[in-house]
């Protein structure tokens, strides 16, 4: 028989980060524990305030029913929680974890071995352009060569001047530049903005407009001189019908997976296959979950074999995470085996 009981866990931020919706101090979280006879499972439903489908009155209580309800089978409780993506995921978590060997080991592999690494871009946060630069400049010495800019709370033209700054000094070459407008744009001055964003050679805009507006998002992607990477556009899709159904309407230049807000590793799995089938390229996200859960994205993500700069590089930004063997290192996540966990709940 297996025990299940969850611990909330505020995150609280170095310093406060802006995005387009606002800017962030504290990331509220929830670990998922099982027990069985002596052995420990963990993992982390990642919560995300204001973006989560599942950011709902009823999460908590959904929560306590599925400790009543864990000796059910992992698919049925999997069904029941379709609308509660970051729970799905978090039970997948601790379900590998209770089974492993190493509670943290969830997928063996040369990462978890500390003999390979996976490729990650540096975040940019936004904020005035003095403290962008400044993020800018400790990325590049960092050894980062992909960054990532998120763009649509200050000033466009600012923006433009900021990007601008970055290839005068580095080629599409020497640093590939992501930019990520979390829905920033308008429709009806999206392409003129793509176009001019285009000039800086950049390896593709996330969500340019807010997602919902699918025949918009369709032309757009036909119509755009850069790459459009479908985000929150993905959220709150559960079945493999619809999946299938958006990508190919809108047929997006790339999706990005966020496992918390998808449904862990089987909803990312379906958009994986989807995408592929399609020919759509992807790349795999974490969304400011604790250690817990980058742990299991980053195995994850590794066994997946892209090669592609994944969005992995968030877990320094708390002052209050868990200690684990993950690093940032020469724009790579390692995972370094001399390092201990230490959770403390």
């Amino acid at each position: 028989m297996i025990q299940a009981s969850y611990k909330k866990h505020i995150l609280n931020f170095k310093q406060a980060s802006g995005t387009s919706r606002g800017i962030l101090k504290t990331k509220e979280t929830w670990i998922l524990l099982l027990n069985s006879e002596s052995k420990q499972g963990i993992g982390e439903c990642g919560l995300f305030r204001g973006l989560s489908v599942d950011d709902r009155p009823d999460y908590e209580e959904k929560l306590q029913w599925l400790c009543k309800n864990i000796n059910k089978r992992l698919e049925d409780l999997l069904s029941e929680l379709i609308e509660f993506p970051s729970i799905q995921f978090g039970l997948e978590m601790a379900f590998k974890s209770l089974e492993s060997q190493d509670r943290f080991e969830l997928f063996p592999s040369k990462f978890t071995q500390s003999k390979e690494a996976i490729s990650i871009n540096g975040l940019i946060w936004m904020g005035t352009e003095v403290f962008m630069k400044q993020q800018i400049k400790e990325k590049l010495e960092a050894g980062f060569s992909c960054i990532k800019m998120k763009i649509g709370a200050i000033d466009f033209q600012t923006e433009i001047n900021l990007i601008k700054s970055i290839r005068k000094e580095f080629s599409s070459k020497d640093i590939e530049l992501r930019v990520d407008a979390n829905g920033a744009f308008t429709p009806s001055e999206a392409l003129e903005k793509l176009k001019i964003l285009s000039d800086f050679d950049l390896h593709s805009i996330e969500q340019p407009i807010k997602q919902g507006q699918i025949q918009e998002m369709k032309q757009l992607c036909k119509e755009t001189p850069l790459p459009i990477a479908l985000d929150e556009e993905l959220i709150g899709v559960f079945s493999v019908t619809n999946k299938q159904e958006l990508l190919q309407t809108i047929n997006p230049q790339y999706i990005i997976l966020k496992p918390s807000l998808v449904g862990g590793f089987k909803g990312s799995n379906e958009w994986i296959r989807i995408a592929e089938h399609h020919q759509i390229g992807w790349w795999i996200t974490s969304a400011l979950e604790s250690n817990i859960g980058l742990n299991a994205i980053a195995q994850y993500t590794y066994c997946k074999q892209s090669h592609l700069p994944q969005g992995l590089g968030t877990g320094g930004l708390f002052t209050n995470n868990f200690d684990s063997p993950l690093q940032v290192k020469n724009g790579t996540l390692q995972y370094n085996n001399s390092i201990n966990w230490n959770i403390n709940l």
